[in-house]
C-alpha cells in the first residue's frame, strides 16, 4: 500500500520563525478555516485510520490535514 498523509502549518519548532512574524500568522491563520495552527497530534489518527487492516484496499490516497488551508 502506497498512502501519504499531507500536513497543513504545524506548530512545531520549524515553524517558530514564521511565528514571529504577526503579517505572517494573520495571512495564514486568516485563511485557516479551523482559526488555528496545527499541531503533532492532529496527524495522529490520520495515520491510525491508514494503518487499519480493515483499509487493505486502500492506497493511492493522500489524506490532508490542514485546518481547511488548501481548500481557498
Amino acid at each position: 500500500r502506497a498512502n501519504a498523509i499531507l500536513p497543513g502549518w504545524t506548530a512545531s519548532g520549524m515553524l517558530d520563525p514564521d511565528q514571529a512574524s504577526p503579517k505572517f500568522v494573520d495571512a495564514t491563520i486568516g485563511r485557516t478555516p479551523a482559526r488555528r495552527w496545527g499541531v503533532p497530534s492532529d496527524l495522529g489518527p490520520a495515520a491510525v485510520f491508514l494503518a487499519d487492516p480493515t483499509l487493505a484496499f486502500h492506497t493511492g490516497d493522500t489524506i490532508v490535514v490542514d485546518g481547511g488551508y488548501s481548500i481557498f
